[in-house]
């Protein structure tokens, strides 16, 4: 086994859940590569310092250049603000450094091309955190899809549905300011991934984003609350994508259906350790929906426990991609999702944001 410095920039939400799982998934996954909890950066060095003792890092640095620059930093995780990913990638990328990136890959659909760039250009390994796609649940439907158990595929639907924002008497926050912080910067990138992981490339959109809550306490809501997408993939299905910050009563509405001409899945990320699959087979008076409890058969599960229906969380979907992300810089092999990936995320949600200003159909520009 070898052992690899981990610099994590950002020590909040996701910052900590990173770097729980940088701790957790050697004895999880039995990684040749051990992570080591290096360093870590913040908005400040008394944020780090903070961060530092509650995690377990070796140490905490005065901002993200003198933590990219560390020769004991030998990959960066990125889970800072949006307008900070790309100087941070592209600084790691320059040294050598591989690097995993929280979604969405960035701010703009500029700096998205630029790091996806500079990546491809270091042939360094590079990753974004698209971690809900990464449940056994959902890695074995990809895996029923490709195998042609549903038969050929003829309509998709997908939603990330969430509540945070329902309350009109909710007061103005740093999330009601700026594109990048609104639903389709925020939550929409997660269907939009699930949408291609599952069927493929989009081609051309037609939508409409709508801030239904313009004003609250403190200030103008400048960004929108939510969004629906139809869309036609590449290999001609047709599909909806909807995605929302103010669905009451939804918390984790991570959902999709997929109908074939052989059989259906339904998905709900609410109930994550189930997929509900049809199969178009047998006696009519015996056919039906069937719940297919989550459990060591099924794809990176097992190293969590060996009882089928335990499930697994919110925080092992980030050590399963922390896991694949060792993979990459130990094969050095392109393991999905890449900068790349992220990119046609971008491409997706600037193709949104046309249509819904001009109310037609627009083509995704790759």
């Amino acid at each position: 086994m070898k052992t690899i410095g981990i610099g994590i920039v950002g020590g909040g939400y996701m910052g900590k859940a990173h770097a729980v799982a940088m701790s957790s998934v050697g004895a999880i996954f039995n990684t040749a590569l051990r992570p080591r909890l290096e360093m870590v950066a913040a908005t400040s060095l008394e944020s780090a310092e903070r961060y530092r003792d509650a995690y377990g890092f070796a140490r905490a640095a005065k901002d993200w250049q003198e933590l990219v620059n560390d020769p004991k930093v030998e990959a960066v995780v990125i889970a800072s603000t949006q307008d900070t990913h790309r100087p941070i990638a592209e600084a790691a990328l320059a040294l050598g450094k591989p690097v995993l990136c929280e979604k969405p890959l960035a701010e703009t659909i500029e700096d998205a091309r630029a790091m996806t760039a500079a990546a491809e250009a270091s042939g360094v390994p590079n990753m974004v955190g698209f971690n809900y796609a990464r449940t056994p649940a959902t890695q074995f439907a990809r895996k029923l899809i490709a195998e042609g158990v549903l038969g050929e595929i003829n309509w998709f639907r997908c939603e990330h549905t969430e509540d945070f924002l329902a309350d009109p008497e909710t007061p103005y926050s740093w999330r009601c300011n700026g594109r990048g912080t609104g639903n389709m910067g925020d939550l929409a990138p997660h269907p939009i991934n699930a949408a291609m992981a599952l069927m493929g490339p989009i081609a051309r959109v037609n939508a409409v984003c709508e801030t239904t809550i313009k004003t609250r306490e403190g200030g103008e809501v400048t960004n929108d609350d939510h969004a629906q997408i139809m869309c036609r993939f590449e290999n001609g299905v047709m599909g909806h994508i909807y995605s929302s910050r103010v669905a009451t009563g939804r918390k984790m509405g991570y959902v999709y259906e997929i109908f074939g001409t052989k059989g259906a899945i339904r998905f709900d990320q609410e109930d994550q350790n189930a997929l509900w699959l049809y199969q178009a087979e047998g006696p009519e008076a015996l056919r039906g929906f069937r719940k297919i409890l989550m459990g060591p058969e099924h794809p990176d599960y097992k190293p969590f426990c060996l009882g089928p229906g335990h499930g697994t969380g919110y925080q092992d979907q980030i050590i399963i991609e922390a896991k694949d992300f060792l993979t990459a810089i130990e094969t050095g092999a392109r393991v999905w999702p890449t900068f790349r990936d992220g990119l046609a995320v971008a491409e997706v949600v600037e193709a949104v944001f046309d249509s819904s200003q001009s109310g037609q159909w627009v083509e995704v520009k790759r």
